[in-house]
């Protein structure tokens, strides 16, 4: 289902529970769960008809430990002038070189550039 026809259902649920003023007989018509309508009619009440979109869950944004992009042009540019080197070995030299970065650093920058 698209998200449109997901937030008319959800929708037609709240209407139908008014409707019959019942609730346990809108889910059981609609095949929502007692909970599941809670949780929908709270969404409704807070942000409105965008509170019945399905959003997925997971974080927004980029992560919090990310490296900044100095490091992460550092990065880049070791692996350009040295493509055989390792995560491991690209974190030792800029180590050397003052910019503090680990390896599973290293690797998420090249994982996010398709290195």
């Amino acid at each position: 289902m698209t998200n449109k026809k997901v937030a008319r259902a959800k929708l037609s649920l709240l209407q139908l529970a008014n409707d019959l003023n019942n609730v346990s007989k809108a889910c059981k018509i609609t095949g929502y769960s007692r909970q599941q309508f809670s949780e929908i009619r709270r969404n409704f009440q807070t942000y409105g008809a965008n509170g019945l979109i399905d959003r997925l869950p997971g974080a927004k944004g980029p992560h919090p430990n990310r490296v900044s992009d100095e490091i992460e042009t550092a990065i880049l540019d070791h692996a350009l002038e040295n493509p055989c080197h390792g995560a491991t070995r690209v974190e030792h030299e800029l180590r050397l070189k003052g910019v503090q970065v680990s390896s599973g650093g290293v690797r998420g920058v090249w994982q996010r550039h398709d290195c």
